[in-house]
């Protein structure tokens, strides 16, 4: 019966929503598996540039087949697609999603490979497709997986969530090949808030290598940062192992180490003294953990968590606190136990 499955997967018509580099990435995997593959945009000139290139500007060397199409047309990306995937910003979720609802038919799939969380209703990004889009069947990927390299066919391992097994496991043999191995859970809500949430820890690790200090401090940071992250998404009802999984620990170490991230890049330039602002502008792509780091606080304030490094971070984000302050609070926070439940033998 797998095998009847797996073969009558092998050849879909997908459709990428959205021509960032993350959404392009997807497509060229999609391709290389033998899928029929159409990329839209909401952004004309991003689309002109797809077509006259065959090539992303942020992805460099990755070559767009010329069979892929191209297109800013709602109607001819969504209409006898067998899986939307959704790669646009989290900021613009929601007006996507808007967008194509009246054409998404009953159960169809859609898979949303974004990350974050939306400001002021601290719904996670499949929630607010199930709001937008209540007739489809939403799943989400998430772990660590930089386009960059997803491009261009560097080993990955990533996540994918679905209410049902069966959908899970759909996705699964679409993407699944020898270089990009997908694994499946069920915990839609832990996996979404370990990917939204990291991307603030990442912002604070970037802080930290701005201001100069070393690899001491970039293992504190990612080891409290998922204990808090953990604290939180428990709380919320998530797993507390897929915390300590590819979508937890393993996104955050990749999104905290690596040059790849544009939330560590702005992190960097904070620390070296530029204002919110200026580091967005100097990155020139949308960094999401600024976006997730007012409703993380709002989520710690209506769940009553602490959450003392993505505090740190709303403070020099927002507020105009000094980064190595910030760094000083944290350190000469009240003495702690590491892990509280841990029985003492005397």
């Amino acid at each position: 019966m797998e095998e009847r499955q797996a073969m009558k997967e092998k050849h879909c018509k997908v459709s990428i929503i959205g021509g960032g580099s993350w959404g392009i990435a997807l497509a060229v995997l999609l391709h290389k598996n033998g899928h029929e593959v159409t990329v839209w945009s909401a952004l004309e000139t991003e689309i002109r540039m797809l077509q006259e290139h065959h090539e992303h500007k942020m992805l460099p060397g990755v070559k767009l087949p010329e069979e892929m199409v191209f297109t800013t047309e709602t109607r001819e990306a969504v209409e006898g697609k067998g899986l939307l995937v959704m790669a646009v910003a989290s900021s613009y979720t929601r007006t996507t999603a808007r967008r194509l609802s009246p054409f998404v038919e009953k159960g169809q799939k859609i898979l949303n490979a974004a990350k974050g969380i939306e400001e002021h209703t601290l719904m996670t990004l499949s929630d607010i497709i199930r709001q937008e889009i209540p007739q489809a069947d939403v799943a989400v990927m998430s772990g660590p997986s930089h386009a960059e390299e997803v491009g261009r066919g560097v080993p990955t391992t990533i996540v994918v969530g679905a209410e049902s097994r069966d959908t899970a496991e759909y996705i699964q043999n679409l993407f699944m090949n020898e270089v990009f191995r997908v694994y499946v859970s069920p915990d839609i809500l832990g996996m979404e808030l370990g990917g939204a949430l990291k991307n603030v820890v990442a912002l604070a690790a970037g802080i930290a290598d701005g201001l100069g200090y070393g690899d001491n401090t970039k293992a504190a940071l990612i080891t409290r940062g998922i204990t808090e992250i953990a604290r939180l998404g428990t709380t919320m009802g998530g797993r507390f192992e897929t915390f300590c999984g590819l979508t937890g620990i393993g996104d955050l170490i990749v999104t905290c180490a690596s040059m790849h991230s544009r939330n560590r890049r702005a992190g960097i330039l904070i620390g070296q003294g530029k204002t919110c602002d200026e580091a967005m502008a100097e990155v020139r792509m949308v960094v999401e953990g600024v976006h997730s780091a007012k409703a993380a606080m709002e989520l710690a304030e209506k769940y009553n968590v602490q959450l003392p490094i993505i505090e740190q971070v709303n403070e020099v984000l927002f507020r105009g606190k000094r980064a190595d302050q910030a760094v000083k609070e944290l350190m000469l926070r009240d003495k702690k136990i590491e892990v509280s439940d841990l029985p003492w033998q005397m």
